[in-house]
Order: C-alpha cells, then sequence, then structure tokens
C-alpha cells in the first residue's frame, strides 16, 4: 500500500465518480491539498454546506497549508505557484506517489523521493 497524492485533476475526476480512477487507488491512503477543494467548489459552483462535499473530504487526508508551506512553493520547484504547492503539499504529507496529468510535472518523475506518475 502506497501514500498517493491526488493532483486537482485527479480530485475533478474523483468527485465526478471516475470508477477507473477510483479502482486505480483501490486500498492506497490518499491525500489531496486544499487548493484542490477549492477548485471543485468553484469549478462546480457547489453551495456551502454541502452533504456531499463533507462525505467527500471524511475519505481523504487534506494537508495543511501552512505559511512554511508557502514559503518552500515560492522558491520552486516550478514557475507555477499552484504546482509548486501541490508538490510540497505531497511531501509534506509524506507520500510515496503523485498523480497527476500536468505534462509539465510528469516531465520531473520524481520530486525528492516521491514518483510523479499518470497511472499507479
Amino acid at each position: 500500500m502506497a501514500k498517493v497524492f491526488l493532483d486537482t485533476n485527479f480530485v475533478l475526476d474523483i468527485a465526478f465518480r471516475k470508477k477507473e480512477v477510483l479502482l486505480m487507488l483501490n486500498d492506497n491512503l490518499v491525500a489531496i491539498s486544499p487548493l484542490s477543494l477549492h477548485i471543485l467548489c468553484y469549478v462546480n459552483k457547489i453551495k456551502i454546506p454541502d452533504d456531499d462535499l463533507q462525505m467527500f473530504l471524511d475519505e481523504y487526508e487534506i494537508v495543511n497549508l501552512t505559511k512554511n508551506l508557502i514559503k518552500k512553493c515560492i522558491i520552486g520547484p516550478t514557475e507555477d505557484l499552484e504546482d509548486n504547492i501541490q508538490l510540497h503539499s505531497a511531501t509534506e504529507a509524506e507520500c510515496d506517489v503523485f498523480l497527476t496529468n500536468d505534462q509539465d510535472l510528469l516531465k520531473m518523475k520524481f520530486f525528492g523521493k516521491m514518483r510523479i506518475v499518470s497511472t499507479l
């Protein structure tokens, strides 16, 4: 069992209940960034409170967005702050795998010891 971090595109896929993504996760531990939740609510115009969102939150570890994390993010490794927040959030959560469809991030292959992949 691995600890998997979901980039925002995978969080959106799960919210739309794409079975192939849910099956890919199997029994792995899963972490996500609070930024992904913001984007999920914004894109889907989810009004708060929302019972489905609460159930969704109960299934995943949400990484704290702290000042120290942001300090790391403004240094890099990419020129995109949102990508940096996702990557540093994943390392903060001690994830083994970073799951994304972002081609630029996939080219990195690793961030520290964490593998960056599009499938498990």
